[in-house]
């Protein structure tokens, strides 16, 4: 039989640590205040911010992200563009999937982060009464909510996945209309529910993919593709270009909701600081960067920017 002593040591020790959390909730609170504040101070002192944003913008927006905390996939590495192009029934299997959850993905809605950073960039006062905006918004998102909440000087690394390119003619149009191609050539599909994944995805599994129909173009029969930048291919200089010629032009860069673990993100930090330019971040988690920031708060995206121009909401 367990001496009664045991049974009272395991409920105080219990006790004890229902007492503690109020203590570590504190703490945790008083430390991320602190940090907001010395990020409302960083923001004051550079009013020309370079703005780069990823995924963590855009989760409580209901699209879920590739990593966790510690920057390590949570999932499967999405699809490459050399598999994409040459493996036919890879192409199905992105279809069929998109497919499904472009129903969600499409109906997302700009939450407060993006509200925040477009009232910012259309002109919110800085803490000491300056004016305050981003030379330049790049976001790493397709999602199109930096656009759809107000902004207007953005850059879209990845692309958009609201649109699809003809990759034989070049030719673009809205994925709706891919969307409903999709659904007339495969009606057996429109049923079938899946749990959504990042960037419009979703995890359909076991499905028979071969029988799965992607339409192609109507105009000259070419392959159709998501306009992102899939893995394994470039981003368009352009973007690159422009993006390097903002961040020549600011006093410092800012990164909200991504763990920059992605060279074609990354690269503006590297920029930064070989520009001597600081650098600040809003990110749960690790960052690739974490060595070079000068201000990181580790909480939600939303909250913060909404806090730090709160007179937006």
């Amino acid at each position: 039989m367990a001496e009664p002593v045991h049974e009272a040591s395991h409920e105080a020790s219990h006790e004890a640590a229902h007492e503690a959390a109020p203590h570590e909730a504190a703490r945790e609170a008083a430390q991320e205040a602190a940090a907001l504040d010395r990020l409302a101070d960083f923001v004051d002192r550079h009013p020309r911010l370079f703005v780069l944003t990823g995924a963590g913008c855009s989760t409580e927006s209901g699209i879920e992200d590739y990593r966790d905390a510690n920057g390590d996939w949570k999932r499967p590495m999405p699809t490459t563009y050399q598999a994409f192009t040459t493996d036919t029934l890879m192409r199905n299997r992105y279809w069929a999937r998109g497919m499904i959850g472009w129903r969600g993905f499409g109906r997302a809605r700009p939450n407060a982060a993006h509200a925040a950073l477009a009232h910012w960039e259309h002109g919110s006062a800085g803490h000491d009464g300056d004016r305050s905006r981003p030379s330049l918004l790049v976001t790493q998102n397709v999602d199109g909510l930096h656009e759809a909440a107000g902004s207007r000087n953005v850059i879209d690394l990845h692309g958009r996945l609201d649109r699809v390119r003809c990759l034989a003619c070049d030719a673009r149009f809205g994925r709706d209309a891919m969307q409903a191609d999709l659904e007339r050539c495969n009606p057996a599909w429109i049923g079938l529910d899946a749990r959504l994944g990042p960037d419009g995805d979703a995890d359909l599994e076991d499905a028979a993919f071969a029988d799965f129909v992607v339409p192609t173009h109507a105009g000259c029969g070419g392959m159709l593709k998501p306009d992102v930048v899939f893995f394994g291919e470039p981003v368009p200089r352009e973007r690159v270009d422009r993006a390097f010629a903002a961040l020549d032009a600011s006093d410092g860069m800012l990164v909200v909701g991504s763990s920059l673990m992605v060279y074609s993100g990354y690269r503006f930090a590297l920029g930064a600081a070989e520009r001597g330019l600081p650098i600040a971040a809003i990110n749960i988690g690790r960052t690739r960067a974490d060595a070079l920031l000068d201000v990181k708060v580790e909480a939600s995206a939303a909250r913060v920017l909404a806090r730090l121009f709160g007179d937006a909401f």
